[in-house]
């Protein structure tokens, strides 16, 4: 077995600096906090990509008998992005398996490194466990875009390994950023961090118009854009469903969800599930809505999160309510109504809904969230890797 690339870099020697990017999720995959980010980075700097390993056997289920993929590949994917997908023996995610997947991670990227002559700029881990250790570089990074240990459970991993893997990452760095303070205030190391609340597309957004309210004949809708799963409190859901309220969830259900309820939810005739759908409809979706709705459980994954339909409500022109999440505290946004009871989030559903709109107020919508646009993210993460490299990395 060869953990050699069968697809390269791109071709011509790039004078730009390179990012090299340990996702916590293939590139395919719902676009989350890293995706988004990565692409702004990709504006400076060239990405490399790298897929967590997924085991041979896998890759044999996925070629419909055209045999096991043995070898990593790497393609470009996006302007300034190259995805590097990682081919491990069987079982990556056992104590063996783990060993041999970072020794299979590493040796492709240190190959593709070495047809290319860059040192990275920066290597990122943005995943629970680091497999690019021993990849060189000038700046290490570890950045959690989610509590990684307080959601264990949800991954279906074991917290206290995610605990272990964390604290051998965050020994390695040279930078620790986070998503949230309620990550950071946990983290007892002695190095530069940076606090990186997640962001918004703007600029995708800024054509949406007005709601229409009801006013074309129809009743105004409440919306959930984003993955379906078990942080999603169904109760609060169920609640402005019983009111009759028109419902749109748009987003794929994940199978922790409870499928049960999920399911008895969806049947109701005002209630629409579009499922999954690609990032250039989410406009026109949020352009049927009204308000945009984050109902999270209160759970300590939760509260350590920066969820990222918050601020896409606001930059579609949307008002939101949402459960009193630190991250929404945070924002200070007046278009964020929040609740916690289930009666209470569906008495501020319905007050969102029969609230007027009009251009002024769905334009400081707009406004307020293009304050926090990825681009303004990639550049500050970008300006603290160069504080670092410029520096030196703190003695811990």
């Amino acid at each position: 077995m060869s953990g050699r690339p069968s697809g390269r870099p791109p071709e011509r020697p790039s004078v730009r600096p390179l990012v090299v990017w340990a996702a916590g999720v293939p590139w395919d995959a719902v676009p989350g906090t890293d995706h988004h980010l990565v692409r702004r980075l990709a504006r400076d700097v060239d990405v490399w990509w790298v897929d967590p390993p997924v085991s041979v056997l896998r890759t044999a289920r996925r070629t419909a008998g055209a045999g096991p993929r043995w070898r990593s590949a790497a393609a470009p994917v996006a302007d300034g992005v190259t995805r590097t997908s990682v081919v491990s023996p069987p079982f990556p995610s056992r104590p063996g398996g783990r060993v041999a997947a970072r020794l299979v991670s590493e040796l492709a990227v240190r190959r593709a490194l070495a047809r290319d002559g860059r040192t990275p700029l920066a290597v990122v881990t943005a995943r629970p466990e680091d497999h690019l250790a021993g990849v060189p570089t000038r700046c290490r990074v570890h950045y959690a875009t989610d509590d990684f240990v307080a959601g264990a459970a949800l991954l279906g991993l074991d917290p206290r390994r995610l605990a272990r893997a964390e604290r051998r990452s965050l020994a390695a760095a040279d930078l620790a950023v986070a998503v949230s303070p309620e990550i950071l205030d946990r983290w007892p190391w002695s190095m530069p961090t940076l606090l990186l609340p997640n962001g918004c597309d703007s600029e995708r957004y800024r054509p949406v118009p007005v709601p229409d309210g009801g006013q074309s004949g129809g009743e105004a809708v409440a919306g959930v854009v984003g993955q379906l799963s078990a942080r999603i409190d169904l109760a609060l859901l169920e609640a402005v469903a019983r009111r009759g309220r028109p419902l749109l969830l748009v987003g794929p259900a994940d199978r922790s969800v409870d499928r049960a309820r999920f399911d008895a939810l969806v049947a109701l005739p005002h209630v629409t599930w579009t499922g999954r759908q690609p990032a250039e409809a989410l406009p026109d979706l949020l352009g049927r809505m009204k308000v945009g709705l984050t109902p999270y459980t209160d759970t300590p994954f939760n509260r350590a999160s920066f969820p990222l339909k918050t601020l896409e409500y606001l930059a579609a022109g949307r008002a939101v309510v949402s459960t009193p999440l630190p991250a929404v505290a945070a924002l200070g946004s007046p278009a964020v109504t929040t609740a916690a009871d289930p009666g209470d989030f569906a008495d501020a559903v319905d007050r969102a809904l029969h609230a007027p709109d009009d251009e002024a107020t769905v334009a400081a919508r707009k406004a307020f969230a293009a304050r926090h646009d990825w681009s303004r993210r990639a550049r500050d993460l970008l300006e603290a890797i160069d504080a670092v490299v410029s520096h030196g990395p703190a003695d811990r």
